[in-house]
């Protein structure tokens, strides 16, 4: 959006460093973030401590425990095989479970078979998608498991919260890992336990905190939904193709911009929609031509799309380097976003272990917070308090 952002503006030295860095470089540092702060540290030495500002327990990294959590390949039908593991390793990070079980926003219940296995009590989900409820009860009765879905719509006002019941959440978005925190509280659930994702998907345009200590709180962050997505852009987890193609369209995209500015004389980013996928097969012109017709301009006869293709694919690797600096920022956001979550459980009577359950290579996503209602007795942790 900005060719020049205002921190390249006011850290020259920094930002001359930034785009001088080679393609293997960028590699590099993209995959060990730790080794990038410790180098720009001398330009901003809030970076000095990166490694321990971001530093949290690991939940449970036994192999016994999650060979024992996880799904057998032959139970795990219509299961991609990553979410088999990450289920897996939610469920070595939260057990022994004493309770009765609600997954929240289920899905096909693959959480829900996992934690079925490892539960004495029956396991119930909640997901608003009638046909993934008739396909996840299919799969629960043909293997057995004690597992019902219901089809439920997790932000109505009149949502039942089965009494007594253990709530779980992998990977449910924003507004419904919020509202499970917000509902599961106020029934008194006792024990919450998620992994959050997608923080910016939000029917609000700035981010408010749950917890009354963050909203009285002189310097709390006060955050844009597009602001939020940085916490997300991580995709270690995304195939080699995937990311080539998306380089690929982000250069022609860059280049579209250089374009437009230049044909309305005006130096502001244009938004574009979400190509069609067809037009990756049909090269840059195709695009340009599909985007000045979604944002209504007018091309010449005679464009040099060579030229501006090519400048697309400078700004790409300007960008590439300006957006490490801005990656270091992830975990630190993400992290700020889940200890508000974690002080606003505290403020609702919960005891709350934060933590990761897996390897960021099984997902980014990789955050749990498991809060016990203080006055039951917390379940004695696998590994790590």
């Amino acid at each position: 959006m900005e060719p020049a952002p205002a921190w390249a503006q006011a850290n020259p030295e920094l930002s001359a460093w930034l785009e001088g860095l080679s393609d293997e470089a960028c590699d590099d540092y993209e995959q060990h973030l730790n080794a990038l702060a410790a180098r720009i540290s001398g330009w901003l030495p809030g970076l000095a401590d990166y490694e321990q500002r971001i530093a949290v327990p690991v939940l449970s990294d036994s192999p016994a425990t999650l060979a024992g959590t996880t799904l057998p390949e032959v139970a795990a039908t219509d299961m991609p095989g990553r979410k088999r593991l990450q289920a897996g390793a939610f469920a070595a990070s939260v057990l022994p479970l004493n309770r009765p079980v609600l997954d929240w926003c289920c899905g096909k219940g693959h959480l829900s078979r996992t934690l079925a296995r490892q539960c004495p009590e029956p396991v119930q989900g909640f997901e608003w998608d009638a046909a993934l409820v008739a396909d996840g009860n299919r799969l629960a009765r043909q293997f057995a498991d004690t597992v019902t879905l219901h089809c439920q719509d997790v932000m109505a006002e009149n949502l039942p919260w089965p009494a007594d019941t253990h709530g779980v959440a992998l990977h449910a978005c924003g507004d419904l890992h919020r509202q499970l925190m917000r509902r599961g509280s106020a029934a008194g659930a006792p024990r919450l336990s998620l992994s959050p994702c997608c923080y910016h998907l939000s029917a609000d345009a700035d981010y408010q905190p749950l917890s009354a200590q963050a909203n009285e709180h002189p310097q709390a962050l006060r955050l844009s939904r597009n602001e939020l997505r940085l916490a997300v852009q991580e995709t270690v987890t995304a195939p080699a193709r995937v990311r080539a193609q998306t380089a690929l369209v982000s250069q022609w995209r860059l280049g579209f911009d250089a374009l437009q500015r230049h044909l309305r004389g005006c130096d502001e980013y244009l938004p574009v929609p979400s190509h069609p996928p067809r037009l990756v097969n049909e090269g840059f012109e195709a695009f340009c031509r599909w985007a000045a017709g979604k944002k209504q301009l007018e091309l010449p006869d005679r464009v040099d799309w060579d030229q501006w293709l090519d400048a697309g694919s400078q700004r790409f690797r300007q960008v590439r380097r300006h957006e490490l600096l801005r990656h270091l920022f992830r975990r630190p956001l993400e992290l700020w976003l889940v200890l508000d979550y974690a002080v606003f459980l505290e403020e609702q009577g919960y005891r709350v272990r934060l933590g990761t359950f897996c390897d960021r290579s099984m997902t980014p996503r990789n955050l749990l917070l498991d809060a016990v209602r203080a006055c039951d007795t917390p379940p004695a942790p696998r590994n790590h308090p």
